[in-house]
């Protein structure tokens, strides 16, 4: 078992180093290639298929920031996760607990309204950092969330 981890100092972000290299990587690959494929394609393609083309590719660019933009913040009012999709903003004593279970991508965070929230921010492909990670976000939810223990 390893030791209790303490919780870092406010505000803190976690984000993902590989995903976002891979996303933002890819995204600038497929924008340069749709520009260059627009500029060199054959001549029955007119401007408003050029267009078309490096649209399409701007449109995978910006699923691609979807994906790349996934975090978890942390401040002193509360937690902010940021999915693909969706962003989510809970205070401290909304949160219950994190758990992440080996072979999952990433952690699901309880919440006392009875939602379960997925952190994708915290990917558990990158196995040691999310692990700090995990443990970072215990802390401050032990310490700032439901379950803490209020003194006298």
């Amino acid at each position: 078992m390893s030791e209790p981890v303490s919780p870092p100092p406010l505000p803190v972000t976690w984000r993902p180093r590989r995903g976002r290299l891979v996303a933002y990587g890819f995204a600038v690959v497929i924008v340069l290639g749709a520009v260059v494929m627009a500029a060199f394609i054959a001549r029955p393609f007119q401007l408003p298929d050029r267009v078309a083309i490096v649209a399409f590719g701007c449109a995978v660019a910006y699923v691609l920031h979807l994906l790349g933009r996934v975090r978890v913040e942390a401040d002193e009012k509360g937690l902010t996760i940021v999915n693909a999709v969706r962003t989510h903003r809970y205070t401290w004593p909304e949160a219950l607990e994190v758990t992440m279970v080996v072979g999952d991508p990433w952690p699901k965070i309880d919440f006392s309204d009875g939602h379960t929230v997925g952190a994708m921010g915290i990917q558990g492909s990158e196995k040691e950092r999310a692990r700090q990670a995990l443990a970072e976000l215990r802390a401050l939810i032990r310490e700032r969330g439901e379950a803490r223990e209020e003194g006298p």
